[in-house]
């Protein structure tokens, strides 16, 4: 009984402990998705984007690009999941199912799929780390899964309806 008595305490302070650190730790995230950009209209471009459904809402959007010219240029969600026509017409529009009109991504009224811009460093490279609300990647009417994702050829107005003026499509890729 003495024994016991002792390392009780002890016992109770390491569940305390590990208790705490469960009770803040950060819930899971939910599921992911990828999709591979491919070259398109000739540019050279290429890159990936993973979708992560976070645990506390939303969509998180890592981007990496490479061999692209630099500066500034349009990234947005299209509607269609279709990269098969060499400029990337198949993809569609901007992903829209709310019926919201273009605009960047902070406005509260834009499309799903507007996420503005991404700057390319004189290296040809760039990465852009971006949250939304409007997103799943869950099955639903909101989610990214089965759409595309389009480089564009200049930055996004990210005013003119419907598209921000951003040129040609420059690299596509169906995320999966």
């Amino acid at each position: 009984m003495k024994t016991i008595g002792r390392t009780a305490p002890a016992c109770f302070a390491v569940a305390a402990l590990i208790w705490a650190g469960c009770a803040s730790a950060k819930a899971p995230d939910g599921p992911t998705a990828k999709a591979t950009l491919e070259s398109k209209s000739g540019s050279g471009v290429t890159g990936t984007v993973t979708f992560t459904e976070l645990a506390t809402g939303g969509v998180r959007m890592r981007v990496h690009i490479e061999h692209a010219s630099p500066g500034t240029h349009g990234l947005h969600i299209h509607e269609k999941g279709d990269c098969s026509d060499p400029e990337a017409k198949n993809a569609g529009g901007h992903f829209n199912p709310g019926g919201m009109p273009h605009a960047g991504p902070k406005e509260t009224k834009r499309h799903a799929g507007d996420f503005g811009n991404i700057e390319i460093k004189a290296d040809g490279t760039g990465d852009l780390d971006i949250t939304s609300d409007m997103l799943t990647v869950k099955p639903g009417p909101n989610s990214v899964v089965g759409r595309g994702v389009v480089f564009h050829e200049k930055a996004d107005d990210l005013t003119t309806q419907p598209t921000g003026n951003a040129g040609g499509r420059f690299a596509c890729g169906v995320i999966q």
